[in-house]
């Protein structure tokens, strides 16, 4: 099939493009440098600068990834328009586009956040839960998640994929987290009872593979694995995995003068678990935390 992927070039977009050109579909990927795409997806997979690039050529299935990394840096008023435009603008795009078409895909897979429930305390989270808070990055998920709802009014099953914390030793989000590890300071963040769902890079890429495929999915899904960890938990288990210390604990005040609001990411958490993944009979391959973060760095 034709797939159209944005946000292609990213951890997660990388790998997929890898995945499905290995099992033989065709790929386009919009870029604001699609002169690059063919070096960081795969010589194979093709570049467009805008959807209007890609002219009557039908696409069977739109993945909707893109947008701005959400932690790399304070919530300035700047920083938060940036954030919002890559995800909620640019699906607002894709919609008015799909409404164009003549030939609509199938499908629409779009990326979202277990951000979306807030901080969830101690309490479990299925796709049945409401947002239990609402903070910056929640209301960006809530937003995301409705516009993207909007191609069901099209004829496309939608599909939502609210992701944990993804373990690759490709970047993303555990490589900040690794790095003041290599310098043997790390440790647990606050008071290190906030919950992380993770999801293994491989599990990721296979859980959605199984979303497009199977045609009764539709709504959120958790893309998490089944057993969510605390961060004093995480930070053990990322030191062993490292061979480094975990005895270098960041309170809370430092890191709400460092970042701002942006710190509720780190010291709030959820415990989100894949209830409808497991429901629909997907196998999760890497379930224990411990296993999947030496396989990261094994390979790494």
């Amino acid at each position: 099939m034709h797939i159209l992927l944005t946000g292609g070039t990213g951890l997660i977009g990388r790998s997929l493009c890898k995945r499905w050109l290995a099992d033989g579909h065709r790929l386009s990927v919009l870029s604001r440098r699609p002169d690059t795409v063919a070096e960081r997806c795969g010589p194979a997979v093709h570049g467009v600068g805008s959807l209007q690039a890609l002219g009557d050529d039908p696409v069977d299935a739109v993945v909707n990834l893109a947008g701005a990394p959400i932690a790399d840096r304070p919530w300035t008023g700047h920083r938060r328009k940036l954030l919002w435009a890559s995800r909620v603008s640019l699906t607002e795009q894709l919609l008015a586009w799909l409404g164009e078409r003549s030939q609509r895909p199938s499908v629409l897979i779009s990326g979202s956040a277990v951000g979306w429930y807030g901080d969830g305390g101690q309490r479990e989270l299925t796709e049945a839960s409401g947002p239990v808070s609402e903070d910056f990055a929640s209301q960006l998920c809530i937003a995301w998640e409705e516009t993207a709802e909007r191609a069901a009014e099209l004829g496309l099953r939608v599909v939502l994929v609210r992701t944990g914390l993804v373990l690759s030793g490709e970047g993303g989000m555990l490589a900040r987290m690794a790095f003041p590890f290599r310098l043997g300071l790390g440790g647990r963040l606050g008071t290190g009872r906030q919950w992380m769902p993770w999801v293994h890079i491989d599990d990721q890429i296979a859980l959605i593979d199984f979303l497009l495929n199977r045609e009764g999915a539709s709504g959120p899904y958790n893309a998490c694995s089944p057993h969510p960890v605390r961060n004093r938990e995480f930070v053990q288990r990322l030191g062993k995995a490292l061979r480094r210390p975990a005895l270098v604990p960041l309170p809370e005040s430092l890191l709400r003068l460092a970042l701002g609001e942006m710190a509720g990411l780190l010291l709030g958490g959820q415990k989100a678990l894949p209830q409808r993944l497991l429901e629909a009979g997907f196998v999760f391959r890497h379930s224990d935390l411990q296993a999947a973060l030496d396989n990261v760095f094994s390979h790494h």
